[in-house]
């Protein structure tokens, strides 16, 4: 199967502008890619690759925020859904969601590879690290553009604690329980706000398409 994660297509990468749209995406769909992860632990390639289809923007932009090299990110990318077919069976869903364990997969991925490098102490402030809101690409399309803007006035709206979670946990590549031990809060409230925004944030994008129509 390493050789068919291999030959999955690398998807274009961004920094946090991709991230949001790849949220964009994933709102809505967080418990429909709990059974891809399952079908995967039982040895389904087809649905490895629905999950990359899902989640491959969001782990590139993960990779790349922390190795600020696009070739290895993409390896790190590829490195990491071999890893996520390995250890399908091991996901838990009381511990996060699926697009939750991809990311912190990916994640701990990239930080391995930075690690390798010989700067361990760039791991951690990589880890850490907050990047600024970039400029708009010039090769953003207009949908693109409209898609990220729509997402970014939605979690503008959220509450702090529930746009932290999601920016801990889609951003950052953090598990809920390493959200949790981050914070401080108790892992059932750190649930509950992943929860509450990943609904709030479809119904606001909903409400936003009804009103963009004519």
């Amino acid at each position: 199967m390493t050789a068919g994660v291999a030959a999955l297509r690398p998807p274009g990468y961004r920094t946090q502008a991709m991230l949001l749209a790849a949220l964009l995406g994933v709102v809505g769909r967080a418990e429909a890619d709990q059974p891809l992860l399952r079908r995967v632990a039982a040895g389904d390639s087809r649905a490895l690759r629905t999950l990359y289809d899902h989640h491959a923007a969001a782990a590139l932009a993960v990779a790349f925020r922390i190795l600020r090299a696009k070739s290895e990110a993409e390896d790190v990318v590829q490195e990491a859904f071999v890893e996520v077919w390995r250890r399908a069976a091991s996901f838990d869903p009381r511990r996060g969601s699926a697009s939750s364990f991809v990311l912190a997969v990916c994640r701990s991925r990239a930080l391995d590879r930075l690690r390798s490098r010989g700067s361990a102490e760039r791991a951690v402030a990589a880890s850490a690290r907050e990047e600024p809101e970039p400029s708009p690409l010039p090769i953003e399309s207009a949908v693109q553009r409209q898609d990220r803007e729509r997402v970014q006035r939605a979690l503008a709206a959220l509450p702090a604690e529930q746009r932290g979670a999601i920016e801990l946990s889609y951003f950052a590549g953090l598990t809920q329980r390493e959200i949790a031990e981050r914070t401080g809060d108790p892992l059932g409230t750190v649930k509950t706000r992943v929860r509450l925004a990943l609904e709030k944030l479809a119904a606001l994008l909903d409400d936003e398409k009804r009103n963009a129509l004519p």
